[in-house]
């Protein structure tokens, strides 16, 4: 099992295939680097070098009750990123994944980042403030944090069953295996890190970031993600970023690497060629 020891003796994790130019791929909240296999395998048969890692607390990683913040998130990459001393380096974040890989890129990835794609990304911030009043509410987030404590196990199985996927709406082709593979990737990882990152996802301002990023960047959302609304994430982030790109996906849903990789997956490819 490949893995790396932080400096404040944190394990992870990290998968590396292939050969070529780097893509690193930021997994979203609260799965593991297997939620990218649908796109790990389709890049090593193009040509490509795929890495992906276990946030810590997530997956194969050590399961430890602090540090679940960005800044850890973002300093946890680039120890895995100067292990592999990886250069000319694509980022792809979904998620939460998305926040963290903004993170990564405006804070350690100078002279080593060729291009950033966040997919149904957090950024800017999720949660409702004054200076952000389209938000959600933190009551919503309270909500996430009082369901995993109470019973971790069904708040996980309903997510999959419902909004993650888009599964909640009457046209859905729902996939019981892709249900129970977000739910094996949850509850493989610690509840303490879940319970944490939950601040870590939506109250973190990612505004500087943003502007701070001068790679060119792709923007992907589909606009009936049910667990970051479009208006107030990628239309907002692609306003902040100096050479933004935005792509937008009609009816697809937070999960749309999964259910709709046949879409997105030739959609990435063309931006990293171009």
């Amino acid at each position: 099992m490949s893995t790396i020891t932080t400096n404040d003796g944190v394990e992870i994790f990290y998968k590396d295939w292939g050969s070529g130019q780097p893509i690193f791929f930021h997994h979203g909240w609260p799965l593991s680097s297997d939620d990218w296999d649908a796109q790990m395998l389709y890049f090593v048969e193009k040509g490509y070098r795929v890495i992906a890692h276990d946030r810590r607390g997530h997956g194969r990683s050590s399961q430890v009750g602090s540090g679940h913040d960005m800044d850890h998130y973002a300093a946890d990459v680039a120890a895995v990123i100067e292990h592999l001393d990886l250069r000319g380096t694509v980022h792809v974040g979904h998620s939460t994944g998305g926040g963290e890989a903004a993170h990564y890129v405006a804070r350690h990835g100078k002279g080593r980042v060729a291009k950033l794609v966040m997919i149904g990304a957090v950024p800017p911030i999720m949660v409702k403030t004054p200076a952000n009043p389209g938000g959600l509410p933190i009551d919503v987030f309270d909500g996430f944090r009082q369901q995993l404590a109470a019973n971790r196990a069904q708040f996980y199985l309903d997510i999959a069953s419902g909004p993650f996927y888009g599964y909640n709406r009457p046209s859905a082709a729902v996939s019981d295996g892709t249900i129970r593979n977000w739910w094996r990737q949850g509850m493989q990882g610690g509840a303490k890190a879940h319970y944490d990152g939950i601040k870590a996802f939506s109250e973190t301002d990612f505004t500087d970031d943003l502007k701070m990023i001068d790679v060119p960047t792709l923007v992907m959302h589909g606009d009936d993600d049910q667990i970051v609304p479009i208006a107030d994430s990628a239309l907002l982030s692609v306003k902040l970023l100096k050479n933004g790109t935005l792509k937008v996906y009609e009816k697809f849903p937070h999960g749309m690497c999964t259910t709709n990789a046949d879409v997105i997956n030739p959609d990435l490819l063309a931006f990293i060629k171009d």
